[in-house]
Parts: C-alpha cells; structure tokens; sequence
C-alpha cells in the first residue's frame, strides 16, 4: 500500500485550468475583494447569495472566533469569515495548484489570522483538539463518500454552542444530527445545494 502522501499526489494528478472567472468576499474588511477561481473537477464555489444567507445567520462580527474552512477550495467561506474578525481561519486543502492560489491571495489581502493547509480535510481536523473550534465550514465534493465522516469529525471538534455550515446534496435527517449532538438552526435549498447551519448543543 502507497503512502499517504502518495495517494495525496495521485488525486492532485488532474489539471487545474485557470478560469476567467472571479468570486468577491461579500463583506467585512475585504468587501468587494476578489478571489480568483480555477477551473478544476469538483470544484463548485458557494454561490454569493447563499454566502451573504450565511453570515447573515451568523451575525456579521465573528470577532474572537476559531474557525476551519475543512475542503477550502476558493477558500471563499473561509476568508469571508476572516474578513468579519474571526481570530483563527484554518484553511485546508488538498490540490496544488488550488493551494498556492489561497496562499497568494492571503499575501494580498494580509489575512494574518488565515493559515493555509495542503492535507487532507478528515486528516487535519483529526489532529484538532475536541471542542476547540467555533466554526467548521464543510462544502466536500459532492460525487466523494465523504458527507458523513466529515459531518461526525467537525461534531468533534466543535466548541459548545459553535455552528457548523454543511453544503449537501440532500436534506440531513433529524435524527443523525442528535446523534452528534447537533441540531438544525437554519437551512436552505439553492439549485442542487442544501444548505445547513447546524449548532452543537450547549
């Protein structure tokens, strides 16, 4: 059997094409800010108006708060938390070329409180202490097995009374959520995405 490290590179071994295309931080101290987004399989960053839902749930001053963007991609969920005050923004991915450009754009936007991963999302929120974070967004890639097992490593992780923002191909059932300690604070459909702010039991 290969090593990890092996496994990492052979899934990274697709080409990534730069697009035409850019995506703006909505808010905070990086408003109107672009982010440059690359052509590459899987990749679907979330659209602005499900973005702007989001953080208008959460409030628009996450000052203090400890956060991971677990499948980064654009990175977009991640700096739109940083731009809002959030101390700790984790960003963790697992491509290359999708990496050098998260830690190009936080050199442009000197997002101090931003640290850039290449790893494997489940990998890197294992080595987080329980309950030691505020915020996990989770956007994996839709056609991966990876819904559930990412779900229950940022139930972990969570701080009480922290949220977790999951994308989803479909609806999380009620019952498990209870079984993490989770419960439903808001959601929302857009197109094929479901929409989840969940929030761990205090």
């Amino acid at each position: 059997k290969p090593p990890a490290q092996s496994v990492v590179s052979a899934r990274q071994s697709a080409p990534v094409k730069r697009a035409a295309h850019v995506v703006r931080i909505i808010g905070g101290q990086w408003k109107r800010s672009k982010l440059e987004v690359y052509d590459s399989p899987g990749l679907r960053p979330t659209p602005d108006r499900v973005r702007e839902t989001l953080f208008n749930w959460l409030g628009q001053d996450l000052g203090g708060w400890r956060c991971v963007d677990a499948f980064a991609g654009t990175g977009a969920l991640g700096f739109e938390a940083a731009s809002r005050g959030a101390a700790q923004v984790l960003l963790v991915e697992r491509a290359s070329p999708l990496v050098a450009l998260l830690l190009a754009a936080k050199v442009r936007l000197q997002a101090d409180a931003v640290t850039v991963e290449r790893g494997e999302a489940l990998s890197a929120m294992a080595r987080l202490g329980e309950h030691s974070i505020d915020l996990v967004l989770l956007d994996p890639p839709f056609d991966a097995p990876l819904h559930a097992s990412a779900l229950g490593a940022a139930a972990r992780v969570l701080a009480p009374g922290g949220f977790i923002y999951a994308e989803m191909p479909s609806a999380l059932a009620s019952d498990a959520l209870t079984a993490l300690g989770l419960r439903l604070h808001r959601y929302l459909k857009a197109g094929q995405v479901h929409a989840h702010l969940l929030q761990a039991d205090a």
